[in-house]
């Protein structure tokens, strides 16, 4: 054992020069944290009075070997554990530069490529066995004699010879196009999303518009021509497209104004300044990008972009929605119209010639776009009455419009279910006027109980079922009577607010038309874009004027409660006159 730890302390460096096994990251408790306990032998007051005790030196001498046996054992056990320190830092460090050299070779990576090229290549070279066999079988089979086989080896030379070189000649000169016909697997190109940037929107949006500008303009052209907004161009294009098709020059006109236009774009591309439409192009001024935005700006940027959006993928949705309808038989009646004329149009190209078919459709076409379109444009009755595409494209539904039909069809149901039944179990000698106001009322119970109303007050149909709101009471300091949500109605002669909050009725607030004194639009936060969502009403029993807020329906409840107070500030007016 001694002789192993001394060959472990010589092969090591010295203790000094590394670190205290405490401190080592891999140094387990059992490695090296525990010190081996050393028992040392404990003397009794007895003893130290024996060895020092003069008249015993017998004693004095097993005392002095003992101490010298007990010193020798501690250096030994001392060493013992230096070695067990140096050996296991010693491990310590070569699993580091072990550690470090398999992640910098990767020669787990290196055996197993090496495994599989091994396996791929004694495949291989079974596979190549498998050939050669049947080879070898067929050349001992058909060995011929040794004249005749030199005779024969001198013309397989020059055929291989030949085929070598035909083969040769035929990879170079088509190799590369026998190369584009290998099929290989699609790879499928995985794109990343860009985050969502208000100046990215934008340029977007920018850009959508530059480039949908020649669509935009040559739509704008053809209906100036249908229009007639420049007389003698379109009596020119009517008179030419006419004779083009009574004489059978269509397409061969079409395909000429195609590449004139062509060469038009070529001539201004190379700088020529021409102009060849019939609209006069007003040039939009671009405002520059600004840098530095703050975030109010920002916000409105976004909403600006997000509207224009919105309303550009509605019509888009809009248009497929009719079309989808009008082939999925949602409307029948329009649809069969569709399918009448269809089977014509196929019968008549079968029977008819196609030159006289052509002559027609062209004939009707030029009549239908430069003088029936114009007479309907500049006739919106006649057009709404004899106009057929334009009744049909109008009465489409998308999808949203039959949403709304069909729950208009079921609420209706519903009513009628309900009005029939309420009719049945309604008292008699009552009227209907009577009935819809002493019945009417809110989530919490009948309307006139509620706000201590009389019983023909009731809330007209526009705010029927009131317009969610908060209440903004700036009198009071309170944080709950501060800010209160809950619905507002409107009525003949008031305004009135029911908290949502249950309990009294104290809560809820009854403002009389006649006692408002100003009313306008208000905006709740500065700092938020737009014109606000609330409604500001000064009344002389408040300092600070009450602020209806978050009213997502602000604009209609203000023109109700404004044209009402018009209402009954004129009558009172006028009372006060006579």
């Amino acid at each position: 054992m001694l002789r192993r730890l001394d060959k472990i302390r010589f092969r090591g460096h010295k203790r000094d020069d590394f670190l205290d096994l405490a401190e080592s990251p891999n140094a387990s408790d059992t490695e090296g944290g525990d010190e081996i306990p050393l028992k040392m032998p404990r003397t009794s007051p007895r003893d130290g009075e024996e060895l020092r005790d003069p008249a015993g030196p017998g004693t004095l001498i097993m005392a002095a070997g003992v101490q010298d046996f007990n010193r020798t054992e501690f250096d030994r056990l001392n060493e013992i554990k230096g070695h067990l320190e140096i050996a296991l830092l010693e491990k310590h460090f070569l699993q580091e530069e072990l550690r470090k050299l398999r992640e910098e070779t990767n020669a787990e990576m290196l055996r197993q490529e090496l495994d599989r090229e091994r396996q791929r290549r004694m495949e291989l070279e079974q596979k190549i066995q498998e050939v050669l066999k049947p080879r070898a079988e067929e050349q001992t089979a058909q060995q011929p004699p040794k004249g005749q086989a030199q005779a024969n080896n001198g013309a397989d030379r020059r055929s291989q010879g030949l085929c070598a070189r035909v083969q040769k000649w035929f990879s170079e000169r088509f190799g590369e196009y026998v190369e584009d016909f290998r099929f290989q697997p699609e790879e499928s190109a995985v794109e990343t999303d860009e985050p969502l940037s208000a100046r990215r929107l934008t340029e977007n949006m920018r850009r959508l518009k530059r480039g949908a500008k020649p669509v935009t303009s040559f739509v704008k052209n053809l209906s100036a021509l249908s229009d007639w907004y420049s007389v003698y161009t379109s009596a020119i294009a009517f008179t030419v497209y006419m004779n083009a098709v009574w004489h059978g020059w269509a397409i061969p006109m079409f395909l000429f104004l195609a590449i004139l236009r062509l060469s038009l774009n070529y001539l201004i591309a190379r700088g020529w300044r021409i102009q060849w439409s019939i609209v006069p192009e007003v040039s939009e001024a671009v405002e520059p990008p600004k840098e530095d935005l703050t975030v109010s700006e920002k916000f409105q940027l976004v909403l600006d972009v997000a509207q224009k959006a919105q309303n550009l993928f509605g019509k888009m949705a809009d248009i497929l929605e009719k079309i989808k309808n009008l082939f999925m038989w949602v409307q029948p009646e329009i649809t069969q119209k569709l399918y009448i004329a269809l089977w014509a149009a196929f019968l008549a190209s079968c029977f008819l010639p196609y030159r006289l078919v052509g002559l027609a459709v062209g004939l009707y076409a030029g009549i239908k776009f430069f003088l029936i379109d114009f007479i309907f444009k500049r006739c919106p009755r006649l057009r709404a009455k004899y106009d057929t595409p334009y009744i049909i494209w109008k009465s489409l539904p998308t999808d949203p419009q039959l949403k709304e039909r069909s729950s208009a069809a079921v609420s209706r149901r519903l009513q009628t279910a309900s009005s029939r039944s309420y009719v049945s179990s309604a008292p008699a000698g009552l009227s209907k006027d009577e009935d819809t106001g002493r019945f009417h009322g809110t989530k919490k119970g009948n309307f006139h109980e509620i706000f201590n109303l009389t019983e023909n007050e009731r809330p007209l149909a526009v705010c029927e079922n009131g317009w969610r709101c908060c209440l903004i009471n700036r009198d009071r300091k309170m944080p709950t009577d501060y800010i209160r949500n809950g619905v507002l109605y409107v009525t003949e002669n008031y305004l009135c607010f029911e908290s949502s909050k249950s309990g009294s009725s104290k809560r809820n607030k009854v403002i009389k038309l006649v006692d408002i004194t100003d009313i306008q639009k208000y905006k709740v936060l500065s700092v938020l874009p737009g014109t606000g969502m609330g409604i500001a009403v000064s009344t002389p029993s408040t300092q600070k004027p009450l602020v209806f807020g978050a009213m997502a329906h602000r604009d209609e409840a203000f023109e109700t409660i404004l044209s009402q107070y018009t209402k009954i500030t004129a009558a009172a007016a006028s009372g006060s006159d006579s």
